[in-house]
């Protein structure tokens, strides 16, 4: 769970970083909308969390499995966004061009490598069988 909402985070702020230092938008091909973005980050989050999952629940997760895994979320992203902008009516020539400029411009780079970092991350956690934080008080000792 908590690589997952690490993948979003980590999405969010590379694509915003892109986009800043580009100054460039994420998706800018005519006649398209939001729409088709938002369902390919939807998309992307499910794929990492479903391909995810069965990697750190092995009994010693392997950290190249992380490959694997940015690699469908960013395949998933693209697949979503292309099915949507066709789905919404934009048309097989501007669903393409939409695919092409996540390709070419950076976004589906950032998309892999935000996934790649997060997984890598939440093997790790699962390999160290890290526990959530606990206050002092929280402990069931009867020392207090």
């Amino acid at each position: 769970m908590l690589a997952t909402v690490l993948f979003l985070g980590f999405a969010i702020l590379g694509l915003g970083m892109l986009s800043y230092f580009t100054d460039a938008d994420i998706l800018s091909v005519p006649d398209l909308g939001q729409y088709p973005g938002v369902v390919g980050m939807i998309v992307a989050i499910v794929v990492f969390a479903a391909v995810l999952t069965p990697s750190v629940q092995a009994a010693r997760p392997s950290y190249p499995a992380s490959v694997p895994v940015a690699l469908a979320a960013a395949l998933g992203h693209l697949a979503a966004v292309w099915l949507a902008a066709v789905a919404g009516g934009a048309g097989l020539a501007t669903a393409t061009a939409a695919i092409m400029q996540l390709i070419t411009g950076g976004p589906t780079v950032v998309i892999a490598l935000a996934a790649v970092v997060a997984a890598w991350i939440g093997i790790a956690l699962r390999r160290t069988r890290a526990q959530k934080p606990q206050w002092p008080w929280e402990h069931s000792g009867g020392d207090e």
